[in-house]
């Protein structure tokens, strides 16, 4: 019997979805049928299927569940419920807000309007090159709903979704490293109540996504630690693998040594008597089918990449901006400090930043260097408000590092586990630079470092000394008052205060993180609209918005009249009946010319082209 069969079910169930959703988009894309209609025939036939073979599960889980909470006590209850009203609010706040996070609005979403609009997924001129370079594994989940739909209205739910599959995904590898009831509950309430995780619950990030492939990549290779693993468990490891791939790189940072650990625990399980070559001739054909499901799944879109930019990675200043250019002892040591305090911060600010940087310059390492931090940027920054894009863990982060220090030094079950996660963090400080926005990408291994943390406080419950117990309830306490905080007063969606879901309209909350660009799209996008055009050329910065006028201009054509790919050149402008500019290199001047007639409003110029 697998422990926790129903979360077990659940995980195996979202590998299936996501790989299905992958492989379907690379398939229709190939074959020139990327349309709405075979999306919805896709669906309906998924759903007869799952409806069919899930309806026993279905009729059986209410009771269970019910049984489940009869038998608990009264504590267990409080977190269940604490956790279901946490994200229930969230559910709430997923629907009623548009996306509107600053990266979406940038490049997540606008790619996701031009697949539906071309019918491929292939790429396009664009001088947003992040579209096409940044990995695209949950925007191919929100091609499916915006091909359904014809909209953008249940696009927060995907990363609602992995929001309560991670917390499954803690609470069974608590149990899968020995933690009782209580210990995987601790577990479930620690990184359910995490501010970044409930913020991002409700928004099209990709961070959840990728935590919930890598946390299922985590919970299938401790299934197969003391077993040889059968083909179907092959199956779902390659495919919760190359999911990690296709929707972020560096959750291989983590999954790379959970699939070493894998195979090296296939080699243990060894039968009497059989050589090691029969062994081999077991073990490998089966890390072959998982390099290949990888290979399947993240194979096309890397390829058009390499095609691209001459490097599956993409363009120079893209891998630059984000990978460290130095790995001497030296720089680690001072990116790994600077990403945990940040991670740590609390509403005092970054009190231990100046004892980093007096530290980096002691050993000759500029704290700044653009080789150590995304440019454009400057250590520390203030983490602690409950924005999306940055809100610190000082809680729930002590707990984990706390938790898997101790239990990396005790003989226990989960030492392996323990030494596992420290070497993904090890990874992660090595090749990724310090950001301001850094703990939002560090969600996976949060993940992965919440069920040592659930065991050792877990431990910490069960001792005699009331006052040792005391505070660490507190300290669980204190945590979920932060989540809770960050639902109900969190930033760019929250419950009550300015901004209100319930009382801020879907066009101002779209424009939330720059309410003063609101007034100038609608003006121009409005002009655009009332001269007819069909076909609009977009002039665009690096970080220009451009989702907004796939909203604000539903039906019209739209190309980037600029481009960063050698191989596509963007159309010229007589090509197009209007034009959008906003913020491109050297002014909106340089591109249109004056006898287009342009007119200008804030940051937003637009132009019709005159009729000969």
């Amino acid at each position: 019997m697998p422990v926790a069969p129903t979360r077990l079910l659940l995980i195996r169930a979202g590998l299936v979805f996501g790989g299905a959703a992958v492989l379907l988009v690379e398939l229709l894309s190939a074959v020139g049928l990327l349309n709405r209609l075979t999306i919805t025939i896709a669906w309906v036939a998924a759903a007869i299927v799952a409806g069919y073979f899930g309806r026993r599960w279905l009729i059986g889980i209410f009771p269970m569940i019910r049984d489940r909470w009869r038998e608990a006590a009264r504590v267990e209850r409080v977190i269940v419920s604490l956790l279901g009203a946490l994200f229930l609010a969230d559910l709430v706040i997923a629907l009623m807000s548009p996306p509107n996070n600053f990266d979406s609005q940038t490049y997540h979403l606008p790619k996701v309007e031009h697949w539906a609009a071309q019918g491929s997924v292939n790429f396009y001129p664009t001088i947003i090159d992040r579209q096409l370079a940044m990995a695209p594994g949950a925007e191919y989940i929100l091609l499916h709903l915006r091909l359904l739909t014809g909209g953008d209205a249940l696009y927060n739910l995907v990363q609602l979704a992995a929001g309560v599959g991670t917390v499954l995904i803690a609470s069974r590898i608590a149990a899968q490293l020995g933690g009782g009831r209580r210990a995987q509950l601790i577990a479930a309430l620690i990184f359910g109540t995490i501010p970044m995780v409930l913020l991002e619950a409700t928004s099209t990030q990709t961070d959840l996504v990728i935590a919930l492939w890598v946390g299922s990549v985590a919970t299938l290779v401790l299934d197969e630690l003391h077993r040889r693993t059968p083909w179907p468990a092959v199956l779902l490891l390659g495919a919760a693998a190359g999911l990690t791939l296709v929707t972020k790189a560096t959750g291989l940072l983590a999954a790379g040594p959970l699939l070493v650990v894998w195979f090296g625990a296939q080699l243990r399980q060894r039968p009497i008597g059989r050589s090691m070559a029969v062994v081999l001739a077991d073990v490998l054909p089966k890390a072959a089918v998982i390099a290949g499901m990888m290979a399947l799944m993240s194979g096309p879109y890397l390829w058009r990449v390499q095609t691209t930019y001459e490097n599956p990675l993409g363009p120079d200043h893209l891998r630059g901006s984000i990978s460290m250019q130095r790995h001497d002892p030296a720089s680690v040591l001072i990116n790994a400090l600077r990403i945990g305090e940040t991670a740590l911060q609390t509403p005092a600010g970054p009190v231990g930043a100046g004892a980093i940087r007096g530290l980096a310059h002691a050993i000759g390492v500029d704290p700044d260097a653009r080789d150590i931090t995304y440019w454009n940027t400057t250590y520390p920054y203030e983490s602690w408000p409950p924005d999306e894009d940055r809100v610190s863990l000082p809680v729930q982060g002590t707990l984990i590092l706390v938790g898997a220090a101790v239990l990396l030094w005790r003989r226990s079950p989960a030492r392996l586990y323990a030494a596992v996660f420290w070497i993904a963090v090890l990874a992660y400080v090595t090749m990724v630079k310090w950001q301001p926005w850094g703990n939002r990408l560090i969600l996976f291994l949060i993940l992965l470092g919440t069920p040592l943390a659930a065991l050792w406080v877990d431990g910490l419950l069960a001792a005699r000394r009331r006052a040792i117990a005391g505070a660490t309830a507190l300290a669980l306490a204190g945590g979920a008052m932060a989540g809770a905080f960050a639902v109900s007063y969190g930033w760019p969606r929250r419950l009550v205060g300015h901004g209100s879901v319930f009382t801020t309209s879907t066009q101002d909350e779209r424009f939330i993180r720059r309410p003063e660009w609101g007034t100038d799209y609608v003006w121009a996008a409005d002009a655009v609209r009332a001269s007819g055009a069909k076909r609009v050329g977009l002039l665009q910065g690096y970080n220009t918005w451009e989702y907004p006028w796939w909203i604000l201009l539903r039906g019209s054509e739209l190309v980037s009249l600029q481009s960063l790919q050698a191989n596509m050149p963007a159309p010229a402008i007589d090509t197009v009946d209007a034009v959008l500019c906003v913020d491109p290199p050297n002014g909106c001047a340089n591109y249109i010319p004056p006898s287009w007639n342009p007119r200008t409003q804030g940051s937003v110029t637009y132009a019709i082209r005159p009729k000969s």
